[in-house]
C-alpha cells in the first residue's frame, strides 16, 4: 500500500480524476491511499489566504513558508524539519528534476510521499531549501499550477502497483520501460480501405514477429529520441 500526499490551493481540480481510470484502479484494489491536503486550512490568517506579494517587489503572489510548514506539521505530527527525513517530501516546480519512467518505479516503491503544489508566482524559497526532500517537474512547459503535475505523476505509479493493469507483464515492453520506445501496435480490422496490418504480424511465427517489433522499436527510437540510445 503506498499513501500518497497532496498538499494544494485548489483540491477540487483532483476530485474528478481520482475517481476514475487507472488512479482509482489503484485506490480499489487496496495498493494506493491519496490524501488530498487543501492548503487554505493551514493559514494562519483569518481570511484563509496562503500567499502575499513578493518581497523586493515584481509581479504574482507567493505561497507562504508558514502554511506549508503548518500543514507538513499538523499533517505529519512532527516538525516540517523533521518530515523530509521519515518520507520524500516533492516539490512540484518547473525547476526541479525532469519526471520519466525510472523516477515513477522509484516512488512506486515508496510506502510513502507528499507531493506539493505551487500556484500563483511561486513558493516561497525556503519550502525548497528546508522542507523539500527534491523538486520534480513534468516537462519543459509552465502550467497554472502543480495539480495537474501531480496528478501525472500518481497516474504513472499507479501503473506499477501489482494488480492494477490486466497484464502486469505488458508494462516491460512499454515506451521508457526499456532502451527504446514502444513498437507499433495494430488490431482489426486487418484491412481497412486499403490500409493493411503488417504481414508479419498475421503469420502467426512468434520468432518473427518479435524480431520485426525490435527492429521497429530501434528504428522508431533512432528517428525520434535518438537521445534513449546513447
Amino acid at each position: 500500500m503506498i499513501e500518497a500526499h497532496v498538499f494544494c490551493p485548489l483540491p477540487q481540480v483532483l476530485s474528478s480524476p481520482l475517481e476514475s481510470g487507472v488512479i482509482k484502479k489503484a485506490r480499489d484494489c487496496n495498493g494506493l491511499r491519496v490524501f488530498v491536503h487543501d492548503l487554505h486550512e493551514f493559514s494562519p490568517d483569518r481570511h484563509r489566504n496562503i500567499d502575499d506579494a513578493p518581497f523586493g517587489g515584481g509581479p504574482g503572489m507567493v505561497i507562504r513558508v508558514d502554511v506549508i510548514a503548518n500543514a507538513l506539521s499538523k499533517v505529519f505530527e512532527m516538525s516540517p524539519f523533521l518530515v523530509r527525513e521519515k518520507l520524500p517530501v516533492i516539490l512540484l516546480s518547473p525547476r526541479g528534476e525532469k519526471f520519466d519512467q525510472e523516477k515513477a518505479k522509484e516512488l512506486s516503491r515508496n510506502k510513502h510521499f507528499a507531493l506539493i503544489c505551487g500556484r500563483y508566482e511561486g513558493i516561497d524559497e525556503r519550502v525548497r531549501e528546508h522542507f523539500a526532500s527534491f523538486e520534480i517537474s513534468i516537462g519543459d512547459y509552465v502550467l497554472s499550477g502543480g495539480e495537474l503535475a501531480a496528478l501525472v505523476i500518481l497516474d504513472a505509479v499507479s501503473r506499477l502497483i501489482p494488480g492494477v493493469l490486466g497484464n502486469y507483464e505488458s508494462l516491460g515492453e512499454e515506451s521508457f520501460s526499456g532502451p527504446c520506445l514502444e513498437y507499433p501496435q495494430f488490431t482489426r480490422p486487418s484491412d481497412f480501405k486499403g490500409l493493411k496490418v503488417p504481414r508479419v504480424l498475421l503469420s502467426g511465427d512468434h520468432k518473427r514477429i518479435r524480431e520485426w517489433r525490435k527492429t521497429c522499436a530501434r528504428e522508431i527510437t533512432q528517428k525520434r529520441r535518438p537521445d534513449l540510445l546513447v
